[in-house]
């Protein structure tokens, strides 16, 4: 009994320390504007700038070349982090950006199809199939990842609007100098 547990024990330590070794022998060094910009991104990896995800996209910006103003999720305020990360100059949001939006199903045309569902990467629209969906607000990110797959096109970005419950101040812009 005693040399079953002394052997297994071994055989763990060895495959411990060789998998140690195996993460310091082929560890992948990233971009660390990469991992800055990937931090300043919401992180709902809805594809809507084009780019598989938000990893991908900051690569792509920290390897230059590419618009700073792809995440509609974001909006104005990342572009602008981006742009200021990036040190380059804010341009105007590929969409128009009216503020907070929010994904709102017109449940009367709703016909259940779960396409929505399907395409919504923050599993933010619950329903069963054959019924009414609806979008549990506190988790969309307005990524319009499940505007296109709608067949009957009930799926409408309505702008938030501010009541006490989510109203904030707004970001301060940075130190001020006194003269």
């Amino acid at each position: 009994m005693i040399e079953a547990v002394l052997s297994i024990s071994g055989m763990a330590l060895a495959a411990g320390l060789g998998l140690g070794f195996a993460a310091k022998k082929f560890q992948v060094e990233s971009d660390p504007i990469a991992v800055q910009l990937v931090a300043v991104l919401p992180g709902s990896n809805c594809g809507s700038c084009g780019y598989p995800g938000c990893q991908a996209y900051a690569d792509a910006l920290a390897s230059g070349g590419v618009a700073i103003n792809l995440c509609s999720p974001g909006g104005k305020a990342t572009m602008e982090l981006l742009a200021s990360l990036l040190g380059v100059t804010p341009m105007a949001m590929s969409d128009e950006d009216l503020g907070p939006v929010l994904a709102v199903i017109d449940e009367n045309n709703c016909i259940g199809c779960t396409a929505c569902i399907k395409a919504c990467p923050v599993d933010a629209i619950i329903g069963a199939n054959k019924q009414s969906h609806t979008v549990i607000a506190t988790e969309c990110t307005a990524c319009k990842a499940c505007l296109e797959p709608c067949p009957v096109n009930c799926i409408t970005m309505t702008p938030v609007k501010q009541t006490l419950y989510n109203w904030s101040w707004s970001k301060p812009s940075g130190p001020k100098m006194l003269h």
